[in-house]
């Protein structure tokens, strides 16, 4: 059943509502809009003060594709929520599998993420989701991945 997306915005405020994840590991600015249950749009800007550019790589800064991927699981993470209405208080979620990983595009410091996430399929306490991020218009990386759901 296709709902009409919600257009949000919403900031890193209600985002930290819905997902424990803090500095320096929450990945998700805003959400754009989502659609309960189906699909969301989120923004990660990606900016030269964050921890990893230290180490990867000094002279050439680049967003590692492990965290561009938890990116899209945490914009996945705070779908499932609103699509509970944040009602998952005692439940955690966890990436447990990672599939069809493509990398297209180098993600640098000044770049904006748009990351989409879909809800591929719902099986028990897991979910697999698919997700984007594009930079500039162009898809800078793809996967399939699955999270599952864990009380506290």
């Amino acid at each position: 059943m296709t709902t009409e997306a919600t257009n949000c915005p919403l900031g890193v405020e209600e985002i930290m509502q819905l997902i424990p994840h803090r500095y320096p590991f929450l990945l998700v600015d805003k959400v754009i809009s989502y659609v309960p249950g189906e699909s969301i749009t989120a923004i990660k800007n990606v900016t030269f003060n964050e921890p990893q550019f230290t180490g990867h790589f000094p002279d050439h800064p680049v967003m590692p594709g492990v965290m561009i991927v938890e990116a899209m699981a945490q914009a996945a993470g705070v779908l499932t929520q609103l699509s509970r209405d944040g009602q998952a208080d005692d439940a955690l979620f966890y990436l447990v599998k990672v599939d069809k990983a493509k990398f297209s595009k180098v993600v640098v410091p000044g770049d904006q993420m748009v990351m989409e996430c879909q809800i591929k399929k719902v099986i028990k306490n897991m979910t697999m989701y698919t997700g984007s991020v594009k930079v500039d218009g162009k898809v800078a990386a793809k996967a399939e991945f699955l999270c599952a759901e864990k009380s506290k």
